[in-house]
């Protein structure tokens, strides 16, 4: 219950920030100092939480009061998402009606701050009486068995049946040990828990060839609890060597001296962190005779870090290999000789998603079964329940070492992964902006929350809880997602800590016309691509309320233990009212719908105030006619982060009533209409790191001040979107009235008509990455490149928008990576010498013509014939089939 806890101390320190805004805080009237002493409780509570879990002291007494903590802190932000809603949907209030709100809500505050110094009291009570001897929280499972060397017991070895699908790395691997090097190398092997390190490496410790090229093997077990001394003692135990008055010192020396002088193997298993092997390495000696240490472990960082060459990534096994193990487990032999039973077998397999250890934790019931059909009909239709069922919790107790080793900051980011469908491709850019909105992202100085978020899943990453689906052009991580066996995890641990408690993130969907179907349930809790139909609601206390509470049906069966769930509308039904309220972080309108008027329901000056907490508005339109401008209440929203509206144009800030307020969060303003680029606006918005324009107004550019976005210092991608006429020669270029700010690394350009000649302007930017070109984006014939600029461009993408004459060679663009052309048109050859640009990794065609696939395969032919074996060719059809090269 302490990450519930946790995370909702986080929102609660959020909602206060902001109240205090300055925008805000005129208007509501309300006491510093009582503000000031919530804060201060809500800090201490913050702080006690991270000191005894960073040091796992959470006694059960702990634990039972850390679970009236979001109770409080859901309170408090009722108490004033109440008295926010009241003072904006009673603009016309009396003085007395007034001053007996602001008496309520001030006595409600008072109440929640009783009810939080009470827990801090009694906390602090427990802590003073326990003292250092605070008990260790008991885990949701056992640790797996160690020895007295604190070592984990060793892998039989003796299955061949656990090496399937790894023979090829296994014999790579071996190669790599034994080939002539001198010096002491360290081998990584890095991969998820469950995957096959171990495995892998006790088949290599074991491998005759091994066993026949080094004088001496040595495994040592590290994992994250660990001592030195110990492993070493457990180690020289076993040989009879050691007595129990040894100290670290001799032990250490003691090996060292056993290994001097010898060519030998260590393995290094289960390593969570550097310290652990800076606490071993110092007893290895580089003999100079080609010894050898291989370390497995689950962090990506630490492989990096202690490996003295590129780790070995485990990666998850394929259809083939995975129904083999499955065979080999459970039969003993490569193949099913039950035919009834081989195609419910290879669903099971497949079920297991390619993760070994689910694989043998599954076929171990399997073997133990009396082979029916009806068992294994069972097994398949819930095969992640049985692999973490109760009698076989082996796979669970691997995932949950590295879930427990997790700090308390990351646990909230990690379980909220359990809202996303199984196998979905989740976009990294979205899945950021969702922890920002639930409030899991603790602030850090000089650092925005998506650049902390950023870190928060580079580090999931790394801890490989979440894998990497994709990578965007630039390198950035563009999707992401989570095993199935982890995403139980996920599931089961939220359960226990009730950590679904209230949504934060809605998304609201358009619906049929039929008034009985109500697709909107705004649980963000649930899966954000599914729509609900509402059979039942079950109404709160305050439904008369402008924050009305409402759960559906769906979600009180799926999380029992959720609070409350807030309702925006229910589209279709006459005489429906939007109840905007004051929790919504992210609101999402997609399609189109005849039901819903966007412009008075949700965008009108009286309900825009409403949606203080307001982080990313998100609406994608059909078949709009005009484009809308705004409210100039939109610049009194200071927790706006991302604005995606596909219909409208920005309001001037000087109509606006605060005159003074700046959008230091906005990020992303994406697909405004005529946006006019002013100094007001690029005063109100100094920290945009992602503009999306669209032009369709036929005015001289002047009148957009485009100039002006030099302004914007922090501005790295921009994409530009002009109305294409039907003749391109009538096109005029936008070029001479824009002035590119020098921190721009992404440029999208489309129907400007630029000359090419004019490209100089573009490749002189000292921070240019990415450049994507499309249609009628440049204009005429011939490109000649000039030395000396797009010296840091990496991907190079043309779409319908090539010359005919490319007069390029490798010193024009000296750092691309990805060169993409789609639909080339007239465009003659890609020239040879691209071909020897030392950093291209990559050629990509799609729907090119004859002579454009021609001229690539050639470049390929002369890279790989001077030893370039790191280059691709990748070539899509118009019938959509690929082809690698």
């Amino acid at each position: 219950m302490a990450v519930t806890a946790y995370a909702s101390l986080f929102s609660l320190a959020h909602v206060l920030d902001q109240i205090q805004h300055p925008v805000h805080r005129h208007r509501l009237h309300l006491d510093t100092e009582q503000l000031r002493s919530l804060q201060e409780k809500v800090k201490h509570l913050q702080d006690f939480l991270e000191d005894n879990h960073s040091q796992r002291k959470i006694s059960q007494e702990v634990e039972d009061l850390a679970r009236q903590i979001p109770v409080v802190a859901y309170e408090a932000e009722d108490v004033i998402d109440s008295h926010v809603a009241y003072v904006g949907t009673s603009p016309d209030r009396s003085d007395h009606d007034a001053a007996a709100m602001l008496s309520s809500f001030c006595q409600d505050l008072d109440k929640v701050i009783q009810e939080m110094d009470f827990i801090i009291k009694e906390l602090m009570g427990v802590v003073k009486e326990e003292g250092v001897d605070v008990k260790e929280p008991k885990p949701v499972v056992d640790s797996l068995p160690t020895n007295a060397s604190s070592s984990r017991v060793l892998p039989s070895g003796g299955e061949k049946s656990n090496m399937v699908g790894f023979e090829d790395r296994l014999v790579q691997i071996i190669d790599q040990l034994t080939r002539d090097e001198s010096d002491l190398e360290i081998l990584p092997i890095v991969g998820m828990g469950g995957i096959g390190k171990t495995t892998l490496a006790k088949y290599i410790f074991d491998h005759a060839y091994i066993d026949d090229h080094f004088d001496i093997r040595i495994w040592f077990t590290v994992s994250q609890e660990y001592s030195v001394q110990e492993i070493l003692r457990g180690h020289f135990k076993e040989e009879k060597k050691e007595s129990s008055e040894n100290t670290l010192a001799e032990l250490g020396k003691q090996l060292h001296q056993k290994l001097f002088h010898r060519r030998y193997l260590v393995v290094m298993d289960d390593v969570w962190s550097n310290k652990a092997w800076d606490d071993f390495k110092q007893f290895f000696p580089n003999n100079g005779n080609g010894s050898r240490v291989v370390v497995t472990t689950r962090l990506s960082n630490v492989a990096v870090s202690v490996g003295s060459q590129d780790p070995y990534s485990m990666n998850l096994l394929d259809e083939e290999n995975y129904w083999n193990l499955l065979c080999e487990k459970v039969f003993g032999q490569g193949g099913c000789p039950y035919p009834e039973l081989e195609q419910i077998g290879k669903d099971i397999a497949k079920g297991c998603r390619g993760l070994p250890l689910a694989v043998v934790v599954i076929g171990g019931l399997l073997a133990k079964s009396d082979m029916t059909r009806e068992y294994w009909e069972s097994i398949a239709e819930n095969v992640n329940s049985f692999a973490n069922s109760e009698d076989n919790e082996y796979c669970l107790k691997v995932l949950y070492l590295t879930y427990n080793n997790l700090p308390v900051h990351l646990k909230p980011c990690f379980l909220y992964m359990r809202v996303f469908p199984e196998d979905k491709m989740i976009k990294a850019s979205k899945l950021i902006r969702l922890w920002v909105a639930e409030e899991f992202i603790k602030p850090a100085r000089d650092k925005t929350l998506e650049e902390v978020a950023e870190a928060y899943l580079k580090d999931l990453i790394h801890m490989n809880l979440i894998f990497i689906r994709a990578h965007k052009s630039s390198g950035k991580i563009k999707f992401v997602g989570i095993h199935d066996l982890l995403r139980d995890l996920c599931l089961r641990e939220s359960n226990r800590e009730n950590f679904i408690c209230v949504s934060r993130v809605q998304r609201i969907y358009d619906i049929e016309e039929d008034e009985n179907k109500c697709n909107l349930c705004h649980n963000g809790a649930f899966s954000l691509d599914e729509r609900i139909d509402v059979t039942e609601i079950h109404v709160g206390l305050q439904s008369t309320s402008p924050a009305n509470l409402l759960v559906c049906k769906a979600c009180k069966s799926m999380y029992p233990h959720l609070i409350r769930l807030r309702w925006v509308k229910v589209f279709g039904r006459p005489g429906g009212k939007l109840l905007q309220h004051t929790k919504l972080r992210y609101i999402s309108f997609g399609r189109s719908s005849v039901n819903i008027n966007y412009e008075k329901d949700t965008l009108s000056p009286f309900t825009l105030p409403l949606l203080w907490n307001l982080q990313t508005l998100y609406i994608k339109l059909l078949f709009v006619t005009s484009t809308k401008v705004l409210p100039s209440e939109i610049w009194m929203m200071p927790q706006l982060r991302h604005i995606h509206i596909s219909w409208a144009a920005l309001p001037n800030p000087v109509d606006a009533q605060d005159t003074t307020t700046v959008l230091e969060n906005l990020q992303t303003l994406s697909v405004i209409s005529n946006f006019k680029c002013t100094k007001e606006v690029v005063k109100r918005i100094p920290n945009l790191k992602e503009l999306k324009l669209d032009y369709s107004d036929k005015e001289e550019w002047s009148y957009y001040s485009l100039h002006n976005l030099a302004g914007l210092q922090k501005l790295e991608s921009l994409s530009m979107r002009f109305a294409l006429a039907e003749d391109s020669e009538s096109l005029t270029s936008p070029l001479g009235s824009i002035t590119f700010p020098t921190s721009l690394k992404q440029l999208v350009l489309m129907g400007c008509a630029i000359p090419w000649e004019d490209m100089s302007i573009i490749g002189s930017l000292p921070n240019f990455e990415v450049l994507k070109l499309h249609l009628f984006a440049f204009d005429g014939d011939e490109w000649n490149p000039v030395e000396g600029e797009f010296l840091r461009l990496k991907a190079l993408s043309l779409q319908s928008c090539a010359p005919k004459w490319w007069r390029a060679e490798d010193i024009h663009f000296p750092s691309l990576e990805v060169l993409t052309l789609e639909f080339s048109g007239d465009l003659k050859e890609i020239p040879s010498s691209i071909g020897d640009i030392a950093t291209l990794k990559l050629i990509r065609l799609r729907y090119c013509r004859d002579h454009i696939e021609d001229s690539a395969k050639q470049i390929l032919k002369e890279q790989r014939s001077n030893g370039n074996e790191s280059l691709q060719l990748l070539i899509w059809y118009y019938d959509q089939f690929l082809v690698s090269y």
